[in-house]
């Protein structure tokens, strides 16, 4: 179904380059045809326009003037070669400009524009019914005729310009048809570009899909264009987290199944010894060890809950950023929650801290976690009447939270392993626990780039929490709400 939307939402790659590609090009391209066609019929007119103004000196070199009025000796066989050439018929006019003198063609229309001198001017005109091509110029007289008074004559020559039509036609349709192929030519190369192109896309979207559901291995990027290479690597990197996600899912369930399995079957045992007695006495003992078991399986299951919420959230890498925590008040909060725990155990426990507030970046609901694990394993480890200090210190580069007792302390096997799931040290085998509080307060201080050090005081034992001031995103934090 979600590919069927995907498939409805948007179209493929390949279509959306052909479809936005191939029409811009043959567009370009008829415009640029037109620009050529347009350009070639310019050509050809000049060259026609260059053998009329061929004609057209030659007439105005065979005028006198010298006899006193005008003469012109016709070069016949100039014209007979040019009417051959232009295949067409071809007609010419002599005149003064004052029109008193007016030799060939009469009715050859003039310019519609003043002739400049010297210079040849060339229009198209309406004659006998045809469409002609004129070259006209005007020069003045030598000698001037009329009594020294100058002027100026004027010499026409045309032609019937249906032989140029059809020379500029026959070379237009040869352009058009070379031009044509030449757009199907680069269309094809186009949409065969595309095909190539996108041929690396369509073997990844195999690969993908021929992985099986719980295949997360990262998609190689040999043959893949630069361009989607940045988007493999960031499935790469969203499937690195959601292997990740998965691998914590397998724990967590893996831990519930071997964790809550012997005590849900104890207590299933114990329910059926007390429904088979009849012993008011027998019956609440069996009652009284069921809610021990339930007991430690609560614990147990809050503890793998806190465990796998701890691994999940990193408050540097989540949308929100991390907050600034005060450590001194998050610790004074925490010993008045254990207040009555520790005064049932007449244990001498306190605070020693700084007067100014120490702040550390994260997430106030994990930090909490990480100092109550640590804080309920020393009240739990001391013995009566002994003593459990929560410090606090500072520097410039550095805070610290310190958990001390006077309780049996820990070997160094068990601190090297500490930190390791369902894992009791000595001191603890005869505590109810499931040896997750420790596990919890290591993945805490991963997530928060801290560190969670051990040490064995004999007696005693000292846990520390290290925070580090000093975070490159630091302008994410924001300050924590009152």
């Amino acid at each position: 179904m979600l590919t069927n939307k995907l498939k409805a939402g948007s179209g493929s790659l390949r279509s959306i380059l052909i479809w936005s590609l191939v029409p811009a090009l043959v567009v370009f391209l008829m415009v640029a045809l037109w620009f050529s066609n347009h350009m070639l019929r310019a050509q050809i007119n000049i060259a026609y326009d260059r053998s009329l103004s061929g004609a057209l000196r030659a007439i105005d070199h065979q005028i006198s003037t010298a006899s006193g009025g005008l003469s012109i000796e016709l070069p016949y066989v100039m014209l007979e070669f040019f009417e051959l050439t232009a295949n067409e018929n071809v007609y010419y006019r002599v005149l003064t400009e004052d029109g008193l003198a007016d030799i060939g063609d009469q009715q050859l229309p003039l310019p519609d524009q003043e002739l400049v001198s010297g210079v040849p001017q060339f229009y198209t005109a309406q004659y006998l019914d045809e469409t002609i091509r004129i070259a006209a110029l005007a020069r003045a007289m030598d000698p001037p005729l009329y009594n020294n008074q100058g002027g100026r004559v004027v010499v026409l020559v045309g032609e019937d310009i249906d032989t140029r039509e059809s020379f500029i036609k026959s070379m237009m349709l040869r352009s058009l048809g070379r031009d044509l192929v030449s757009v199907v030519l680069v269309v094809l190369i186009v949409v065969f570009g595309v095909l190539f192109a996108v041929r690396p896309l369509t073997r990844l979207r195999q690969e993908v899909q021929r992985r099986h559901h719980d295949d997360l291995r990262p998609i190689e990027a040999t043959d893949i264009p630069a361009e989607v290479q940045p988007l493999v690597a960031a499935i790469n990197v969203h499937m690195e987290r959601y292997e990740q996600q998965a691998r914590l899912q397998r724990q967590f369930l893996d831990d519930a199944s071997h964790q809550l399995r012997t005590p849900l079957t104890i207590m299933r045992a114990q329910l059926g010894y007390a429904l088979r007695e009849t012993d008011p006495l027998e019956i609440q003992s069996a009652l009284q060890a069921m809610r021990e078991g339930l007991d430690r399986g609560v614990r147990t299951t809050n503890q793998m809950l806190s465990l796998a919420r701890a691994k999940e959230h990193s408050p540097f890498e989540k949308g929100e950023g991390p907050e600034l925590i005060d450590l001194t008040e998050l610790g004074r909060e925490v010993l008045k929650d254990i207040h009555a725990i520790a005064r049932a155990r007449h244990l001498d426990y306190g605070l020693e801290c700084p007067e100014a507030p120490v702040y550390v970046c994260g997430q106030e609901w994990l930090l909490r976690e990480a100092i109550v694990n640590l804080v309920d394993n020393a009240v739990r480890y001391t013995p009566a009447g002994g003593t459990m200090t929560l410090r606090i210190e500072s520097d410039k580069r550095e805070a610290r939270l310190i958990v001390e007792d006077n309780g049996p302390g820990m070997s160094a096997d068990d601190i090297e392993k500490a930190g390791v799931r369902f894992r009791r040290g000595q001191a603890g085998k005869n505590t109810p626990g499931a040896g997750l509080g420790l596990a919890i307060v290591q993945a805490i201080m991963l997530q928060h780039r801290g560190q969670f050090l051990l040490e064995s005081l004999h007696p005693g034992c000292r846990a520390t929490l290290v925070f580090t001031l000093n975070f490159p995103d630091q302008g994410r934090i924001k300050a924590k709400e009152a």
